[in-house]
C-alpha cells in the first residue's frame, strides 16, 4: 500500500519519526538513518534538522532557530548555525548550490523541500504485526505545510485549468482524460523553472539506472532478496518504450559502494537513479524507494509500498508506474503489459526464482547447476510461473555452451527449448522468453526463421533487455551480417555498459572481423573492470594469437585456465597458440587429452578442429567438425579466424551449406 494519506498540520508532527526519501528522522531517539543503516549526525544538527522537518515547504526563520536551539547563546551563534546546516548537508548528501532537502532562504533562514510522511510506529513492528487492513498510518506533509500548495502554484494551476477549459469549449476532443490524470496539480508536476522564466527548463529524464535495493532484514543470508527485487524493477522499467534503463550486470556492480550519485551517472551515462530499500519480515514485504535527477541532484519523486510477498510483483508494477509517470514515459501497450500484471506467485516458488536468478547471474558452472536446481524448485511449486520456465531455459542452454561445458549439447538443447515453449504457452507477453526460446535455436537448433522472429519479437516486447540484444548480435554474424551485430552489441553495452561478458563479446566481434588492434584494446578495457575475468582473457589471447604475439597469447590462455579451470574452449585456444608458435608437442598433448577426457570437455568435437587447423592438418579439422555437425554444436565457432585456413575448402562450404549459414 502506498504512503499516500492526508494533511497534517505542523503542530502534530512535533517529537513524531518523520521519512523523506530514504532517510527516517527519529526525535525520540536522535537517530538518522538511510535505507535502514545509522547515518552520524550530532546532536545539534539533528535538533536543526527536526525543527525544519516539523514545517516543510515553510521559511523557518534564523531568529526562531536560534531560539529554539541556542536560546542563551551569545556567542557567535551565526557560525554554529552554518555550521550545523552544513554537517546536515553532508549527512544527506545535499548541497548548497542545487538543494534536494534543505534550501537557504538568503538572509531569512532555511527551508525543508522535499515531502516529508510521519510514522506512527517502527516499520519492522508494523509489518510484522499488522495486516495490510490495519497497516501503520503513514501520513504525507505537503513542503508547502498545512495549507497545501503554495500560492503562486495556485494561482499558476488555476491559470491553467482556464486555459484548458477555453481549449476545450473551442474543441472538446482536445481533451484527453489520460492527460488530466497524469497532470495532477501537485509539486511535483508544477516545475518552478514553468512558473519562473527566469530559471533554466529542467532537463528531461531520458536514462535511468536502479542502485541496488539495500537489504534492510539485518540478515546477509537475505541479500539474494533484495538482489532480486533489483533485477525485476529493471526489467519491469525496461519494458517502458522511451527510457533507456541500465542492466542489472552494471547497476549490481555498486552494490555497498559508496559513490555520489554524479559519479555513478557519470560512469553509466545517466539522468537519474531510482534508490531505496526492500524489508521482508516473514510473508510481508515494503519497497522504499526514491527517483533523483543527477543534473541537479534534484529528488523528484519518493514512496513506500508494503504488502504481502506473494503480491511482491503488484509492488513492483506501482514502484514502476510511478517512476514512469514522474519521466514522462509511456508503458508499452499490449495484451498483457508486465508492469501491470498482478498475478499472484507461490512466495516459496518466488523465493527460489529469485535465488536461481541471483546465481544464473555469476555466469559460472556451479551457478549454473544451480540455477538449473532452483528454477525447477520454483517451478514444482506454481506449474504456472512462466518467468521460472524462462530462467529454466537460459540455464540449459548457457550449460551446453561453449564456455561452461556443464551439458552436452544433446541434453541442453532439447531441455532448453521444452523450457521455452512452456514459458511462451503461458505467457506469450513475456520479452525474455521469447529471448530464451531464440538462444536455444540459434545455439542447437539451427532455425534461423524462427529465431529471428523471436529475437525481434522480444526486443518488440522488451527493447531495454540487453541480453536480447546481446544474443541477437550473434544471430546476425552467423547471418553475415557483421554491421547490424556489432550495432546490436554496443546496444547492448549502451544498456549494460559494465557488464563483462558483453564487453567480452565486442571483442570476440572485432576479432571476427579482423580488427585485432581493436580487440586487444577492447579486451584491455574489459579486464580493467575485473582483471581476474577468465573469458576477457581468452579473447585477448585470440586476438594476439591472430597477429602472432604468440607468447604474449600463450600467457593470456594459461591465465584463464587458472582462473577457470580446464575447459573446452580455454584448452584448444592454448593448443592452437602453441600450434601456430611452432610447439606442436604441446599441441597435440592437449588434443589427446581432451579427446581422452569427455567427462572435462563433454562437447569438444569443434574445439578439437579448431586445434588441427591450427596444426595445418585439413583432413582432420574438417572431420572433426562433422562429427561436431553430429552433435548440434555452437556453429558461432566456425567465425573465427583460426579456421580461415580451411574457410576456402569445399567440405567447409559444405559444412556451412547442410547448418543452413552463408559463407563466412
Amino acid at each position: 500500500m502506498s504512503t499516500q494519506g492526508c494533511l497534517m498540520t505542523p503542530a502534530t508532527q512535533v517529537g513524531r519519526r518523520a521519512r523523506f526519501g530514504v532517510f527516517e528522522a527519529d526525535p525520540r531517539s536522535g537517530m538518522l538513518t538511510k535505507s535502514g543503516r545509522r547515518v552520524r549526525l550530532q546532536e545539534q544538527p539533528f535538533q536543526l534538522l527536526s525543527a525544519l522537518l516539523e514545517r516543510p515547504g515553510e521559511i523557518v526563520t534564523r531568529e526562531e532557530l536560534q531560539g529554539r536551539l541556542w536560546p542563551r547563546t551569545v556567542i557567535d551563534y551565526d557560525h554554529g548555525l552554518n555550521k550545523a546546516v552544513s554537517k546536515i548537508r553532508e549527512a544527506l548528501g545535499d548541497s548548497a548550490e542545487n538543494p534536494r532537502f534543505v534550501e537557504t532562504i538568503a538572509r531569512r533562514g532555511y527551508r525543508f523541500l522535499a515531502d516529508v510522511a510521519v510514522i506512527d510506529e517502527s516499520l519492522t513492528e508494523a509489518i510484522a504485526a499488522h495486516p495490510v487492513a490495519s497497516a501503520p498510518p503513514i501520513q504525507k506533509i505537503s513542503p508547502s505545510g498545512a495549507g497545501g500548495l503554495q500560492k503562486p502554484a495556485v494561482w499558476a494551476a488555476l491559470a491553467l485549468l482556464s486555459i484548458v477549459a477555453c481549449l476545450t469549449w473551442l474543441d472538446p476532443t482536445w481533451l484527453d482524460p489520460t492527460w488530466l490524470d497524469r497532470s495532477r496539480l501537485d509539486r511535483s508536476w508544477l516545475d518552478r523553472s514553468w512558473l519562473d522564466p527566469s530559471q533554466p527548463r529542467t532537463k528531461a529524464v531520458n536514462s535511468l539506472a536502479v542502485l541496488p535495493l539495500v537489504n534492510m532484514s539485518g540478515d546477509a543470508s537475505q541479500d539474494f532478496f533484495a538482489d532480486g527485487m533489483t533485477d525485476e524493477l529493471i526489467t519491469q522499467l525496461g519494458r517502458i518504450s522511451t527510457l533507456r534503463v541500465i542492466s542489472r550486470t552494471s547497476a549490481m556492480t555498486y552494490k555497498s559502494v559508496q559513490k555520489p550519485l554524479a559519479t555513478i551517472a557519470r560512469e553509466l551515462n545517466v539522468d537519474a537513479v531510482v534508490e531505496g530499500s526492500v524489508l521482508r519480515s516473514g510473508e510481508r514485504v515494503r519497497i522504499t524507494a526514491q527517483l533523483i535527477r543527477t543534473s541537479d541532484d534534484k529528488n523528484i519523486w519518493a514512496d513506500s509500498y508494503e504488502g504481502e510477498v506473494r503480491n511482491t510483483l503488484l509492488l513492483q508494477a506501482k514502484v514502476a508506474h510511478a517512476v514512469a509517470d514522474q519521466v514522462r514515459a509511456t508503458l508499452k501497450q499490449g495484451p498483457r503489459s508486465a508492469p501491470e500484471r498482478t498475478r499472484v506467485v507461490d512466495p516459496s516458488a518466488y523465493e527460489n526464482y529469485l535465488k536461481g536468478r541471483y546465481v544464473l547471474n555469476k555466469r559460472t558452472s556451479d551457478g549454473l547447476r544451480a540455477a538449473i536446481r532452483y528454477f525447477r524448485q520454483a517451478i514444482e511449486m506454481d506449474r504456472g510461473y512462466a518467468e521460472a520456465y524462462s530462467g529454466l531455459a537460459d540455464a540449459y542452454a548457457l550449460a551446453g555452451d561453449w564456455e561452461y561445458d556443464v551439458l552436452s549439447t544433446r541434453e541442453a538443447f532439447p531441455k532448453a527449448t521444452a523450457a521455452a515453449s512452456k514459458a511462451l504457452e503461458l505467457d506469450d507477453t513475456l520479452g525474455e522468453a521469447h529471448t530464451s526460446l531464440a538462444f536455444a535455436l540459434d545455439l542447437y537448433g539451427w532455425d534461423w526463421d524462427v529465431a529471428r522472429a523471436e529475437y525481434e519479437a522480444a526486443i518488440r516486447l522488451n527493447p531495454g533487455y540487453a541480453t536480447a540484444h546481446h544474443w541477437y548480435a550473434w544471430h546476425l554474424m552467423l547471418m553475415g551480417r557483421r554491421t547490424e551485430a556489432i550495432a546490436e552489441l554496443r546496444q547492448a553495452e549502451s544498456l549494460d555498459p559494465l557488464s563483462l561478458i558483453v564487453g567480452a563479446d565486442i571483442a570476440d566481434a572485432l576479432c571476427i572481423n579482423h580488427d585485432f588492434e581493436a580487440s586487444v584494446e577492447q579486451s584491455r578495457k574489459t579486464l580493467e573492470l575485473e582483471p581476474r575475468f577468465a573469458v576477457g582473457h581468452y579473447e585477448l589471447g585470440q586476438a594476439l594469437a591472430q597477429s602472432h604475439q604468440f607468447d604474449e597469447a600463450i600467457a593470456e590462455f594459461q591465465k584463464a585456465i587458472e582462473i577457470s579451470g580446464h575447459g573446452s574452449v580455454f584448452d584448444s585456444g592454448l593448443a592452437y597458440a602453441y600450434a601456430m608458435s611452432g610447439h606442436r608437442a604441446e599441441a597435440l598433448k592437449i588434443v589427446n587429452d581432451m579427446k581422452a577426457d569427455r567427462e572435462t570437455y563433454p562437447s569438444a568435437e569443434a574445439h578439437i578442429a579448431l586445434i588441427y587447423a591450427g596444426l595445418g592438418d585439413r583432413e582432420a579439422a574438417l572431420s572433426w567438425l562433422n562429427k561436431a555437425y553430429d552433435v548440434r554444436f555452437n556453429p558461432s565457432i566456425l567465425l573465427r579466424p583460426a579456421f580461415d585456413a580451411i574457410r576456402a575448402d569445399a567440405g567447409f562450404k559444405d559444412l556451412l551449406q547442410r547448418i543452413g549459414i552463408p559463407g563466412i
